[in-house]
Parts: C-alpha cells; sequence; structure tokens
C-alpha cells in the first residue's frame, strides 16, 4: 500500500494576494494509503475510502482465522475472491436474494468494524444498495445487528457493526460472536445478483501502554514482589 500523497492545489491557486482575507482550512486526519480520512465514530455513519486499494486503519484485520462461506457463487467468483486483496476479482453470487456471506470464527471474537470495497462504476445494478449485518454464536441464534443503506459507492466502505454508544461516548461498541453475516438485501436499480469486491473483517484497537505509563514499571526482583497483592 502506497503512502499518502499530497492534495494538488486548486486549479488556478496562486500565491496569496496582499491585504486579501485568509480562509482557515478544516484540518482532518489522513489514515489510509490512498488519502481518505480515519473513520470517525461520531454519527455511526459509513465512511469512504476511494480507490482500489484498501485503506491503512488502525482496526487489526481478523478475517484470515474464520472459515469463510457464501450462499451462491458462479464458477471463479467464489468467497476466495473477497480476501484476495485483488480489487479486480469480485464475489458474483448466483442465486435467489437475498445474498449473504458468512464468517465463522473457531471462537469468541470482538469485532469492532467491517470494511468493504463496491464499486458502482464498475459493476452498475450488481452493487449492493442495503446491507444487514447479522451476529451471533452460531447459525441458528443470529441477530440483525446493523442495516444501511449506501449510494452509488465506489470504493471501500468502512462502518461500525454496532450503532450502541461505548461507555466512553466517544465511539460505539463492538460485537462479541462466533458468527457473523452479511446480508446484501438489495442491489442499486433492482440488480438479481450481486458483486462484492472484497470485505475485511476488524477488531478493536488495543490500546498498549508505554513503559512509563505501566502501573508498576519495575524490573528488580525487589521492586517486582510489590507489583501484586499476596
Amino acid at each position: 500500500m502506497a503512502s499518502a500523497s499530497a492534495a494538488a492545489p486548486p486549479v488556478g491557486a496562486g500565491p496569496p494576494v496582499p491585504g486579501a482575507p485568509i480562509v482557515a482550512r478544516r484540518r482532518m486526519p489522513v489514515g489510509a494509503a490512498n488519502g481518505s480520512v480515519l473513520p470517525s465514530a461520531v454519527d455511526g455513519a459509513p465512511i469512504m475510502h476511494p480507490g482500489k486499494l484498501p485503506p491503512r486503519l488502525p482496526w487489526p484485520d481478523i478475517g484470515r482465522l474464520a472459515k469463510w462461506s457464501v450462499s451462491s457463487f458462479k464458477f471463479g467468483f467464489g468467497a476466495e475472491c473477497l480476501t484476495d486483496e485483488d480489487p479486480d476479482t469480485f464475489w458474483h453470487s448466483d442465486g435467489p436474494q437475498p445474498h449473504f456471506i458468512t464468517v465463522e470464527f473457531p471462537r469468541k471474537v470482538a469485532i469492532q468494524k467491517l470494511c468493504m470495497y463496491l464499486s458502482f462504476p464498475l459493476d452498475d445494478s450488481y452493487t449492493p444498495a442495503t446491507i444487514a449485518v447479522r451476529a451471533g454464536t452460531g447459525l441458528v441464534d443470529l441477530q440483525d445487528v446493523r442495516i444501511m443503506s449506501v449510494e452509488k459507492p465506489d470504493g471501500w466502505i468502512t462502518f461500525d457493526v454496532c450503532t450502541e454508544p461505548n461507555e466512553d461516548g466517544d465511539g460505539f461498541k463492538h460485537v462479541d460472536a462466533y458468527v457473523i453475516q452479511v446480508i446484501i438485501i438489495a442491489n442499486h436499480m433492482n440488480g438479481k445478483d450481486t458483486h462484492v469486491r472484497g470485505l475485511k473483517i476488524l477488531g478493536p484497537v488495543e490500546t498498549k501502554l508505554k513503559a512509563y505509563e505501566e502501573p508498576f514499571p519495575f524490573v528488580s526482583p525487589r521492586f517486582r514482589m510489590y507489583q501484586c497483592i499476596r
């Protein structure tokens, strides 16, 4: 993934005119290799990262720990196309709606966000328009945790799987589950089959204390004996 490049100045821009007012520009943190903005958890709205390259995000990708399956697929366009890191391949469903992607973990995991690559310019009526997310301990007890709509997306979309605020009020809670399922309820232009070019399952960010922030930064045996109550 390439590093973010500086934005080019607008056409016609030149040196400031003496005496002209200076307009302050809102600074936004850049968190993706393609210059996208780090997702904000203020309102839970999905964040679009334009471009084919996956955004560089702080949340760990835990999808490699799971078994992936899909409701249907055309030969050569199966579940493996969702995780092959190739933006030019895609899962192509081949059956009645709704279409779904099922991700099963061998143990309970914490799931914070999903990141999907959808492209209306490339896929037209195959592009998902309404998406639901279900989670549970197994296939028999899955419950809806989020339903959302997207309008002609073109790029990677990052969104929280749950819209319930966390205890600090600065984000949203994660979901603890063995199974997570992404359901394509409807496509653009009433399309029947669907295309999804990439999908990542993201866990919560792990906060690591620095050495000087450790509650008991002792290294010698004499001091380490006081690290805990005996």
